[in-house]
């Protein structure tokens, strides 16, 4: 059943897309397949997590435990107050053995994967939700008399030149003959430098890129930030890993390629193999010097600030000065290199390989950036490997939603302003604000409780909570887009207008203070962060409603749902990497060297448990890389539960459909989880994700969780049942 409770909005049209409550998971927000590596760039440098700051108040003592209902009630109704859909459970299966399959088998069941997508959950309902939201704005945009330069025809047009298929059709590949002209005349690895200079600013591919953001070590700064990049495969593993599956992926790429190459008119046959050869031996090479997954979590390896001069001693075999003063960069004195010995790698090698080779490269990266933007062969040919092989989905997304995605991509916060103005509510965000504060109270208590931690840290602990600010639903003022023209015919001239207007903005920072009222996600996200920089964090206004927060349901379950997720991002303030912040943003080890080895030796029971979950045959999940959401997750449920106790005010919570409180509390993280995945995206996920597949969150964290075998009765041989001395207890 569609429900929006803190919502308005034309329920009649979505609710043919629902067959159930909603759901979804904590990964990754919904990113269109745009031509905008100076955003990408950004998120790739910045620490992607911002939020405001409200003082914690204290607590109420917390009641007396309530008594658990082991088995599993009976019922066949959604309940008023419940916030559980009784219908997308699986009561064949006992909560003490597979909490997950308990709380969302019916779900799952119920609900196979659309052909659209790659996997389905609660996240994904919501964004179609948003998504069919916004899809209502681009309608009303198109097709009003608005004003040149007003949002409304900026969003119209764009959407109207993305719909407009046929003349899309007719130009076929024209729209990037100069960009291809300008590979074609790059005659040495001088030319090819000052090309990738200009990569930020003209939407292209390089192996390095730089973007501007706060500085980590002083956080009141912006700074040029030098990263890797240039791969066109998801991971540095996908050329590295020499299993069967990963060479059959290589083997399809480089028929891909080829047939780019053939679309474009620019080769045939063994010509155009042999040239899409050539660019997955250069981006193999690249590859090879790629820092992993589990290195770039590492935020004091990754701050390496240095002054120019210095950037080029370390790797003298690229002509850095040039490089920046190309790159629009000459009066910089500092910068901070995320990968030295990347840097060094790839100074080393990038003449080793051929102009001629390296044009491949970027010819085939320039078809594949501007591929959803051409004619319907570029888009399928693009579609077929990164959508069906690559994430196994067997069919494209239509054209309108993929509109909305490039729209939201190009105009995001514009669109976000009419979102909110047409849907959101103002209770909500009330509401939300209560909890926080009702979160950051308990968080209090809970620093003060910890045995782990000394007192002096744990004094810089409480004084970095005090200073966290938290963002809720929307930006009080919103970003301008004076800076783009937006022409109904023109849709790749859109999208080029809009990297370039983007890139103006983030090269406007430099020198300026730094703006902390800037969101880094929309208000039509489906998704929630914590910035270290910023110390904050932040809830987009479209993850405001059920499953996550509904303000029908019993408090146990919006504290089990988005009370968690709130916990969540408050405690990777203190996780492996984001205690290594302090309460101004700034890069500070603040810890005791006892804090260190007391909280290791909890986090690598974290890591050996999530290493021993196999999704798939042969394929576990990293538990290195994942260790930061993992933690979250548990500091978050647990003093979200802490919260919830301390706001019954000695009060026993009610039992409702024959659910206790607590209960109902874990019933309420277990079905914002719900969630399946495709065989190849489920492995996509697993090799570059750093969230646990959804089901292994539930099973995960509640498995470490005492309140959940006393809401249970879990015992020993019971499925989610952990000796207690493998344990996780951090928070």
């Amino acid at each position: 059943m569609f429900t929006k409770s803190n919502f308005k909005g034309k329920e009649a049209q979505k609710a043919k897309y629902f067959s159930s409550a909603f759901s979804s998971p904590f990964a990754n927000s919904r990113v269109a397949a745009v031509l905008l590596p100076v955003a990408a760039m950004a998120v790739l440098l910045s620490q992607c997590a911002p939020e405001q700051d409200t003082p914690a108040q204290q607590a109420a003592q917390a009641p007396a435990t309530q008594a658990s209902t082991a088995q599993a009630p009976v019922g066949d109704t959604q309940a008023l107050g419940l916030g559980v859909d009784l219908d997308n459970m699986d009561r064949s299966v006992r909560p003490q053995d597979d909490f997950f399959q308990y709380v969302n088998g019916g779900w799952v069941e119920q609900n196979p994967i659309p052909a659209d997508r790659s996997r389905w959950g609660s996240f994904d309902e919501l964004r179609e939700a948003a998504e069919l939201d916004v899809l209502d704005i681009l309608h009303d945009a198109a097709s009003s008399d608005a004003a040149e330069g007003t949002l409304e025809q900026k969003i119209g047009d764009m959407y109207t030149a993305f719909m407009n298929a046929e003349a899309v059709e007719a130009l076929g590949a024209q729209p990037l003959a100069d960009e291809l002209a300008q590979i074609d005349s790059l005659g040495s690895h001088d030319d090819l430098l000052e090309y990738w200079a200009g990569a930020a600013e003209n939407g292209r591919m390089a192996p390095f890129g730089y973007g501007i953001s706060q500085d980590q070590g002083q956080s009141d700064q912006y700074i040029t930030t030098l990263g890797q990049s240039g791969l066109g495969l998801p991971d540095r593993d996908y050329y590295l890993d020499d299993s069967e599956r990963y060479e059959e992926v290589l083997a399809q790429y480089q028929a891909h390629i080829s047939e780019m190459f053939a679309l474009a008119g620019l080769m045939q046959g063994e010509a155009a193999e042999e040239a899409a050869g050539r660019v997955i031996e250069v981006e193999g090479r690249i590859a090879q010097g790629h820092w992993t997954r589990v290195q770039n979590r590492d935020r004091t390896a990754t701050y390496n600030r240095m002054s120019p001069d210095e950037l080029m001693s370390l790797a003298p075999d690229l002509a850095w000065n040039s490089y920046l003063n190309d790159a629009g960069l000459p009066d910089i004195n500092a910068l901070v290199v995320r990968q030295p010995t990347y840097m060094q790698y790839v100074a080393g090698m990038f003449r080793d390989i051929s102009v001629a080779d390296w044009q491949h490269y970027h010819r085939y990266h320039q078809l594949r950036m501007s591929a959803p933007y051409l004619s319907e062969a570029f888009v399928e040919a693009h579609f077929d490997f990164f959508g069906r092989t690559l994430s196994g989905q067997p069919e494209m997304r239509s054209r309108e939603k993929r509109a909305v995605d490039t729209v939201d991509s190009v105009l995001g916060f514009a669109v976000g302003q009419l979102y909110v103005e047409e849907n959101f509510q103002a209770e909500a965000r009330e509401r939300m604000d209560d909890l926080v504060k009702n979160l950051l109270a308990s968080f209090e208590v809970a620093i003060d409780e910890l045995a782990w931690m000394t007192e002096a840290t744990k004094e810089e602990a409480q004084a970095k909570l005090a200073r966290l600010n938290t963002k809720i639903a929307y930006p009080d003022e919103w970003r301008d887009y004076d800076c783009l023209r937006i022409d109904a015919d023109d849709l790749i001239g859109n999208v080029r207008r809009a990297n370039r207007c983007e890139y103006e903005r983030m090269m406007a920072r430099l020198g300026q203070p730094v703006d902390r009222e800037e969101w880094f996600m929309t208000p039509q996200t489906v998704n929630a962060y914590y910035s270290s920089t910023m110390n904050e964090i932040v809830f987009p206004a479209a993850i405001l409603q059920p499953p996550f927060f509904n303000v029908e349901a019993d408090d146990a379950i919006n504290y089990g749902a988005i009370g968690a997720v709130i916990g969540h991002e408050i405690t990777h303030a203190f996780d492996d990497q984001g205690r290594r912040s302090d309460g101004d943003g700034n890069l500070r080890d603040w810890w005791a060297d006892l804090d260190e080895q007391q909280f290791r030796e909890r986090a690598d029971l974290m890591v050996a448990q999530f290493d021993a979950y196999e999704p798939i045959e042969g394929m576990n999940i990293q538990g290195a890389l994942a260790l930061g959401e993992n933690i979250a997750d548990l500091g978050g449920l647990t003093v979200s539960y802490q919260a919830w106790q301390r706001s019954l005010n000695g009060e026993p919570s009610p039992v409702i459909e024959g659910f206790s409180g607590r209960q109902r509390y874990f019933m309420g993280w277990g079905q914002i989880w719900r969630i399946a995945f495709r065989d190849e995206a489920l492995r996509r996920q697993l090799t570059t994700g750093p969230h646990a597949p959804g089901q292994y969150r539930v099973r995960g964290a509640l498995s470490n969780m005492p309140e959940f075998y006393e809401a249970f009765d879990v015992v020993e041989g019971d499925g989610m049942y952990r000796d207690p001395d493998v344990r996780v207890k951090i928070w």
